[in-house]
Formats: structure tokens, sequence, C-alpha cells
């Protein structure tokens, strides 16, 4: 897939249009490729969104603020920015990528946007790259949970809910599995019996299906919390 060189993406006009042109190039098409830029580019997005979480969150702690960094920065949650900026439809692959279906793979996308905010900021410095670049977070940012709870499975804020009221921790049964050995499903319950709760969960691994459950015994608690 061969671009066209493009010089405006976004919200940002390219003085050095082979910035961004480079920034799109994936490694199977040859050089120069957008790897280096890759490396520089992460870092940079590292750092815009631990300052905005460290403005934004005055009381968190270090392990919330990592957490939330982890969830904003991981390769799921940079490919669907890609997406919206229509990244796959201007990047430049080789022939086996093209066929592959390299632009819409999660890895190569979120690899390019790492590229692009690198390339702004050799084009434009750290305060315009910044600008540009943190608007395209600020819906994920929103969208967090509060700090206590960033980062946390369910199996982990339920065994915290209940230790930090002194009751018991859960039990969790294997209640059946069922399917072919590549393909199984697990159903599981997890009981809480001085409460009176018995919650059901089903997953392609046994952890997978007590995190279905636990995730629904916190709903449950939730909703009688809220009636109370």
């Amino acid at each position: 897939m061969s671009g066209s060189s493009p010089e405006r993406l976004d919200a940002h006009r390219f003085s050095d249009p082979a910035l961004l042109a480079q920034a799109l190039r994936h490694r199977s098409a040859g050089t120069p490729h957008n790897e280096r830029l890759e490396f520089l580019g992460d870092a940079l997005v590292n750092l815009f969104i631990a300052e905005t979480l460290f403005a934004r969150w005055p009381q968190a702690d270090e392990g919330a603020l990592t957490r939330a960094r982890a969830e904003l920065v991981r390769e799921s949650a940079l490919a669907p920015i890609a997406r919206t900026l229509e990244l796959g439809s201007k990047l430049t692959l080789g022939p086996g990528e093209m066929k592959s279906g390299g632009h819409r793979r999660d890895s190569i996308l979120a690899d390019a946007l790492e590229a692009i905010v690198a390339a702004i900021y050799l084009d434009a410095g750290f305060e315009a790259c910044r600008a540009a670049v943190l608007p395209w977070f600020e819906s994920a940012i929103e969208a967090l949970p509060p700090p206590h709870k960033v980062g946390k499975d369910a199996k982990t804020r339920l065994q915290e809910w209940l230790q930090g009221r002194q009751k018991p921790l859960p039990v969790y049964t294997l209640i059946s599995e069922s399917g072919e050995e590549h393909a199984k499903t697990f159903h599981v319950s997890c009981a809480v019996t001085d409460l009176a709760l018995v919650t059901e969960g089903e997953g392609a691994s046994r952890r997978a299906a007590e995190q279905v459950a636990a995730e629904a015994a916190l709903v449950d608690l939730e909703a009688r919390r809220a009636k109370s």
C-alpha cells in the first residue's frame, strides 16, 4: 500500500513531509521505516499521559498512576486512535503485509501512531507535539474509572471489597467444563457465604470464568449497596 507522502495529519501540518512519510512506512516496505520513530514516540506518549494523570489525579498514588498510564498506552488502546486518524489507509506496506491485511493489524497501527507522535515532535517541538497529541487521548482519559479501581481485575476488586469489610474471601468452584480440548468452556461459581451471595460465570479458561463470576458478584454487591 503505497502512500502519497501527505503533509497534514489531523491538527498538524508538517514542515518536513518526509517525517510523516517515514512515520507511515512499515519496515516491510524498506527503509527509511518507522521503527526508530516508534521508539521515540513511545517515550513521548508515556510522558504526555504521565504528566496529564499526575495533574488530574493529585491524590492518586504511584501504583494507580502507573496502572492508568498502562491502560492508556497499551497496543489495544493506541490502535483505535490510529483508526480514528485513518492511519491504516495511509500506511506504506510491503507486498506481504498488504496481502495479509497489515493495515488493519493492531500492532502495526499502534506502532505507526507512536511513530507519528515522534514525527510531530521532530517537526515542531515538544509543546506543539503535546498540543496535537493529547486530544487524541481525551475521551479515553475521561472514561477511566476512579484511581483506586484502574487496572485491577474483578477478582482483585472483589477480594479488596470483602477484606475492607472483614468478610471472608470468596470461594470459587468449578461447576462443569465442556467442549473439545482446544475449545473448552468452563463454568464456575463464586460464593461469599457470609453474605448469602452466589454468582456464576463462563469462560474459555477457569480463570476467565472466575473473573466473570467475580464481576457478577461486584454488580450484585453494588446493587445491594444502592438499595440500602
